[in-house]
């Protein structure tokens, strides 16, 4: 039977799950809910990066993504954030759309799954 490892597990959620080299991470908000919308996506694209190293993969390897924004019409910057954030002809399949969020300042929220 294969292990399945979790980062930083609390009752409710862990970080992350490894299982089968496959990785899927929690939705990651960003830690100051001050910032903007680019500082938000800065800040999470930045908890992602650390907890895929974490888990011996990157970027490069993305699989899927989903993505919530409280407001729609911040799309656009974030997707700049976000394409800058990826490699060249490594965009992964995705999703993104507009939610309420459990805190009103949390402006971008971003799951991914990849693999190692």
């Amino acid at each position: 039977m294969s292990k399945i490892l979790r980062t930083n597990p609390n009752p409710i959620l862990s970080a992350a799950v490894e299982y089968h080299g496959f990785v899927y991470t929690q939705g990651v908000v960003a830690r100051n809910l001050d910032l903007d919308i680019e500082g938000q996506t800065r800040d999470v694209l930045d908890q992602l990066d650390a907890l895929l190293e974490q888990h011996g993969t990157d970027n490069t390897r993305l699989l899927q993504a989903q993505i919530w924004l409280k407001d729609i019409s911040d799309r656009d910057a974030m997707n700049k954030l976000w394409t800058a954030w990826l490699p060249e002809n490594h965009a992964p399949a995705r999703a993104c759309v507009q939610a309420v969020m459990a805190d009103p300042r949390i402006l971008v929220e971003i799951m991914l799954v990849t693999t190692k």
